[in-house]
């Protein structure tokens, strides 16, 4: 799914893992992503987040999307910072999932919590061959 994902990837997303439930992305904060306040967007934090949440709740094979979600901002990320959202699925009911994501930034002093988001999915196919 990452691979055929050109908006993520043109962003410079990286895909760091994705298995079972579960997704780990990275992004650099670049000067095209900072707002008027010299902090970073939060439609872009957002997106890292979204994507991540996207290939957590698609790696179980099924196409799956989102049917909703909220972020809350915890702290501004800055110019340069190396964001990494981790994203793990909490439940799985039906054709309906609830995930959760966190989005950090890498300090020497290890991470610090950017926003933390919560996504609904929804399964709309059986598999991507079907």
């Amino acid at each position: 799914m990452f691979e055929a994902d050109e908006a993520s990837r043109a962003l410079g997303i990286e895909l760091l893992e994705a298995g079972n439930g579960r997704a780990v992305a990275s992004m650099k904060i670049t000067a095209s992503m900072v707002n008027g306040h010299d902090i970073a967007h939060g439609g872009y934090v957002f997106l890292l987040a979204d994507t991540t949440f996207a290939l957590a709740c698609n790696s179980h094979g099924p196409v799956t999307v989102a049917a909703g979600a909220d972020i809350t901002f915890v702290a501004a990320g800055r110019l340069g910072d190396h964001l990494v959202a981790t994203a793990t699925e909490r439940t799985r009911y039906g054709r309906n999932g609830i995930y959760d994501v966190t989005v950090h930034r890498e300090t020497p002093g290890g991470p610090e919590t950017v926003a933390e988001f919560r996504g609904r999915s929804r399964t709309i196919e059986k598999s991507r061959d079907a």
